[in-house]
C-alpha cells in the first residue's frame, strides 16, 4: 500500500481488527502503533481516537511543527468527503475482519459504509439511534405502566410522555417506583439523551461537518489574531503575586502567627497552580521540555502534587469530557455520582477498575449535595495519594522508554523534597505544638477549596450523555463544559480558567487571552446554534448542587424500585 493510496473505511476497520492503531488526520490515514507507547501524553488519548477523524483534537493540542511530524506515520489517504467515525475498541467498538473482507473489493462507497457494523457508527445512524432508543424505551415503559393501571394511555395528549427537562414532574412516582432498577436506570439515561438531542444541534453528519468546518476556521482566526502568543507581562504580574504570598507566609511564620501563615501558603498554592496548569498545556513558552520542567517545579516541588498524574488524567478528560466510563474526573464513587450511568457498576477505562454500585453508594450519594463542599475542602489530601500512586505505578514507569524518561525521576525527587520541606522543616521544626501543626495543615489545605470547587463547577452540572461518534469535537466540548461569568478584575481569583469551555476548545491558548477569545466563541455559538453555557459563580454552584440533588433523588427512587422488587419478586410492569 502506497502512502498516497486511498484507504477505505472497511480497510481501516480490518487493520484495527488486527490490532493496529489507525487514526485519521486531515486527509491522511495514520498508523500510530509504534508511537502508542512512546506518546508523552499517554497511550489512552490515542486509543480513544482509533478509527476516528481526530483532526481537530490533534491540531488544537499540538504545535504546527508537531502536527507536521505526525505525517511521517501516514500509510495512505482517506476517501473524499467526511470520514465515518468508528467507535474505538477502548469504548466498546467491535471489529471482526471476517465480516468486512467480502466488501474490500467493492467500489461502492455506500456498500462499504453499510458494512461498517458494530465497530463503527455512521454519523447518520448515530443520530437516529440515540433518538430512537430514547423514544422506544419511553414508549415501552409507558405502555407497561398503562397495562398495569399506573398511568394513562400514552396516546392521550395528557399522557406521560414529555421529552423535555420537566419530564420527571409529569411522571407519577407510582409508575417509576414499579420499574425494575435496570429499567429505571435506562429510562433516566435515555431521558438525558433525549434532552440533549432537543437542546443542541442535530448530530446529523451534514450539520456536524458544517460545525466542524466553522470550528476549524475559528481556530485559524485565533492563530492569525495572535492569541497563541504568550503575554509575558501578565506572567510577570503573576510572579509578583506569588512572591508576595510566599513572603507573607514566611513573615507570618517567623512571627509565629500560624493561621495567617497557613492562609498565605494556601493562597500561594491556589494561585501558582494556575501556572502549573498553563505549562502542563505547553501554553507558556510553547516548548515542551521547558514548559514541562516549569510544571514539575511548580506542581511537584512547590505543591507536592504530581504533574505527571495530572497530565495523564487531564489529557483523557479533555478528549472525552464527562463520559462516565472514560473521564476520570467524574469517577468518584461511592462519594459522588453525576449521572445514572453509575447505577450500573461502571467500568473505568482510565483506571481499568470497576466502580461497583454498592450499599455505600446507595447511602452516600443521596447526601452528595451536603457532602460536596466538605469533601472539596479536604480534596488536596486525596491528590497527594493519587500523585504517589501515579509516580510509583505503571503509567509513570512506562515513560522510561520515551523521550519523557526524565519526568519520573524528577517527580520523585521534587515530591520527596516537598515533603522534607513541608513535613520536616516547616511543620516539625518551625511549628512547636501538635495543635498548631494540625491547625496549620488543615487551614492551609482547606484554603485551596475554591480551586477544587471551580474545577468541578465547570463540568459536574453539565451533560454526561454520549450522542454518538458523529458529534463534532466543538459541540461535545460546549455541551459538557460551563464557563463562569465574572468581572475582568476578578480574573486573577479564578486564574483566568473560569473560561473552561473556551479552554476546552483551545487548550494551548494562554489563559490570559481566554477573555479575548470569548467574544469569538460567542459568535461561533450564535452562528452554529450551539448553546454557550455561562453562569455566575453563585449560580454555577446552585446548578451543580441542584444536579447533585437530582441524582441523589434518582438514587432514592432506585432504592424504592429495589425494595418493590424484593417485596414482590418482580417489577410490577411485566
Amino acid at each position: 500500500m502506497g502512502r498516497d493510496d486511498i484507504v477505505s473505511p472497511c480497510q481501516v476497520k480490518e487493520m484495527i481488527a488486527e490490532g493496529k492503531a489507525i487514526v485519521i488526520m486531515d486527509d491522511y490515514v495514520l498508523r500510530l502503533d509504534s508511537w502508542l507507547n512512546r506518546h508523552p501524553g499517554g497511550d489512552l488519548v490515542i486509543k480513544h481516537m482509533i478509527g476516528r477523524d481526530a483532526t481537530h483534537e490533534i491540531t488544537v493540542y499540538h504545535s504546527a511543527a508537531t502536527v507536521q511530524k505526525m505525517k511521517a506515520f501516514r500509510i495512505g489517504r482517506k476517501p473524499a468527503g467526511p470520514w465515518p467515525n468508528m467507535t474505538p475498541p477502548i469504548r466498546g467498538g467491535i471489529f471482526t475482519p471476517s465480516e468486512i473482507a467480502k466488501t474490500l473489493e467493492s467500489d461502492d462507497d455506500e456498500d462499504l459504509l453499510s458494512h461498517i457494523g458494530d465497530g463503527a457508527s455512521s454519523a447518520t445512524s448515530a443520530a437516529s439511534s440515540s433518538s430512537s432508543i430514547a423514544d422506544d424505551l419511553v414508549e415501552s415503559l409507558e405502555k407497561k405502566a398503562y397495562e398495569a393501571g399506573l398511568a394513562p394511555d400514552s396516546s392521550d395528549s395528557s399522557g406521560l410522555r414529555r421529552r423535555n427537562a420537566t419530564a420527571d414532574a409529569s411522571r407519577p412516582a407510582l409508575m417509576i417506583r414499579h420499574l425494575s432498577p435496570t429499567e429505571y436506570t435506562d429510562w433516566a439515561m435515555q431521558r438525558d439523551i433525549s434532552r440533549d438531542l432537543e437542546e443542541y444541534p442535530s448530530v446529523e453528519p451534514v450539520l456536524q461537518q458544517d460545525i466542524a468546518q466553522k470550528y476549524g476556521e475559528l481556530h485559524q482566526k485565533i492563530i492569525d489574531m495572535g492569541y497563541y502568543n504568550t503575554p509575558y507581562l501578565d506572567y510577570g504580574k503573576e510572579c509578583a503575586r506569588y512572591f508576595t504570598l510566599f513572603t507573607s507566609f514566611i513573615v507570618f511564620l517567623r512571627w509565629q502567627w500560624f493561621v495567617p501563615s497557613a492562609i498565605s501558603l494556601g493562597l500561594f498554592w491556589h494561585q501558582i497552580m494556575f501556572s502549573a496548569h498553563d505549562s502542563a498545556h505547553t501554553a507558556i513558552t510553547h516548548n515542551w521540555n521547558v514548559d514541562t520542567f516549569i510544571s514539575l517545579f511548580i506542581a511537584d516541588l512547590c505543591c507536592g502534587l504530581s504533574i505527571g498524574w495530572w497530565k495523564s488524567s487531564h489529557n483523557v478528560h479533555h478528549l472525552i469530557t464527562n463520559q462516565p466510563e472514560h473521564d476520570p474526573d467524574i469517577q468518584n464513587l461511592p462519594l459522588f455520582a453525576t449521572c445514572p450511568s453509575f447505577f450500573k457498576s461502571l467500568h473505568s477505562t482510565y483506571y481499568d477498575f470497576t466502580y461497583v454500585w454498592d450499599k455505600a453508594s446507595e447511602i452516600l450519594v443521596p447526601f452528595q449535595k451536603y457532602t460536596y463542599y466538605p469533601v472539596m475542602g479536604i480534596a488536596r489530601f486525596n491528590l497527594y495519594l493519587l500523585s504517589w500512586l501515579h509516580v510509583l505505578g505503571n503509567r509513570s514507569t512506562g515513560l522510561g522508554t520515551t523521550t519523557a524518561w526524565w519526568i519520573r525521576p524528577t517527580e520523585i525527587t521534587f515530591m520527596a523534597c516537598y515533603w522534607f520541606l513541608f513535613g520536616y522543616v516547616l511543620c516539625w521544626r518551625n511549628i512547636p505544638t501538635w495543635t498548631s501543626r494540625v491547625v496549620f495543615i488543615l487551614v492551609s489545605h482547606v484554603i485551596t477549596m475554591p480551586l477544587h470547587v471551580q474545577i468541578t463547577l465547570s463540568h459536574w452540572g453539565m451533560s454526561t450523555s454520549d450522542l454518538g461518534e458523529s458529534e463534532s469535537f466543538a459541540q461535545r466540548q460546549l455541551r459538557t463544559t460551563m464557563d463562569v461569568d465574572c468581572p475582568a478584575w476578578m480574573d486573577f481569583v479564578h486564574g483566568g480558567l473560569q473560561f473552561q469551555a473556551i479552554h476546552h476548545l483551545f487548550p494551548r491558548v494562554p489563559r490570559h487571552n481566554l477573555r479575548k477569545v470569548q467574544a469569538l466563541v460567542r459568535e461561533f455559538c450564535h452562528e452554529t446554534g450551539i448553546p454557550y453555557s455561562i453562569l455566575t459563580f453563585t449560580d454555577g454552584n446552585k446548578k451543580v448542587l441542584g444536579h447533585l440533588d437530582k441524582v441523589g433523588e434518582q438514587v432514592s427512587m432506585l432504592v424504592k424500585c429495589q425494595q418493590y422488587m424484593a417485596e414482590t419478586g418482580e417489577s410490577g410492569l411485566h
